[in-house]
């Protein structure tokens, strides 16, 4: 099912209107979930990061055992030709990915070079400014490296997040605050998280459990840029109890405000807003 409007697809090197076919039922990426995926945004005319965005999904291959087929500025350039169909009022979700084809060695490891590769582009809405969410626990953690590929942004991870939410939505929230295996706060079920406190920034410092995001790291240079303290550091739940604010940070929304965990409840502070704004400027700025 797809989760936007307007879908377009590059495979086998052209652009398809529409949610096209693209894998056969013996791609060893159907039937052994070999597959990593990124995900870019374009919007009010700029797709910012995307080289990034398309670097990392490479990196996310290799550490599959999946073989790259195309360079980073290559699948920019697609991008780019792919949104040429879209008005500039449209909000795109750009995102590149790769499956492997064929395996060797008894079929589990993927075979050199037997790659799929396509590009899905999707309207989907920007969330609204007024847009926030609410946390509460769950019983399940993020995997480690040596269980997991947790180095890449990988389709066979996400089972893992889809039961999280699963739980905490039976229980009337809107995401979960994930502990990685040692009870450390690691992110949530969908996105990085910050915390502020005493108008400083805190988020969980990359422990190898999770993906430290592009678009975090984005936010991270524009709060220091802007004078602002950014730690990352080892936080508890309490940490966030004791929090002013808390925000969330992904590629699909970009900054969603946090309005409660688990019955604290935060208001939409100033660090929350201005780092919307420096955002926006600096996506929409010739820099981005």
């Amino acid at each position: 099912m797809a989760m936007g409007v307007n879908i377009r697809t590059y495979f086998q090197g052209t652009w398809h209107e529409g949610d096209i076919p693209i894998m056969r039922a013996a791609d060893h990426g159907s039937w052994l979930g070999t597959s990593v995926f990124d995900g870019a945004r374009y919007f009010e005319g700029v797709s910012p990061d995307l080289l990034a965005h398309c670097e990392r999904v490479n990196r996310s291959a290799e550490a599959l055992m999946i073989t790259p087929t195309h360079t980073a500025e290559e699948m920019v350039e697609i991008a780019r030709e792919g949104l040429k169909a879209y008005p500039k009022t449209a909000a795109v979700y750009i995102r590149p990915m790769y499956w492997a084809l064929d395996g060797g060695d008894l079929g589990i490891v993927p075979l050199e070079g037997a790659t799929g590769f396509a590009m899905c582009l999707e309207e989907v809405p920007m969330a609204p400014k007024s847009a926030a969410t609410t946390l509460t626990t769950t019983q399940f953690c993020r995997p480690v490296l040596e269980s997991s590929v947790v180095n890449a942004k990988a389709g066979c991870l996400y089972p893992n997040n889809a039961r999280m939410l699963a739980e905490v939505r039976s229980k009337g929230f809107g995401n979960a605050l994930v502990a990685d295996a040692m009870g450390n706060v690691a992110e949530t079920a969908t996105a990085n998280v910050f915390m502020v406190r005493d108008g400083e920034i805190f988020t969980p410092i990359p422990n190898g459990t999770f993906l430290a995001g592009i678009t975090r790291a984005r936010h991270m240079k524009n709060l220091t840029a802007d004078g602002m303290k950014v730690h990352e550091a080892v936080l508890s739940f309490q940490d966030f109890r004791e929090a002013d604010e808390v925000f969330l940070s992904g590629n699909m929304m970009k900054v969603t405000p946090v309005k409660e965990f688990d019955g604290t409840h935060y208001q939409q502070g100033p660090v929350t807003k201005r780092m919307r704004e420096m955002y926006w400027d600096w996506a929409l700025s010739e820099d981005a």
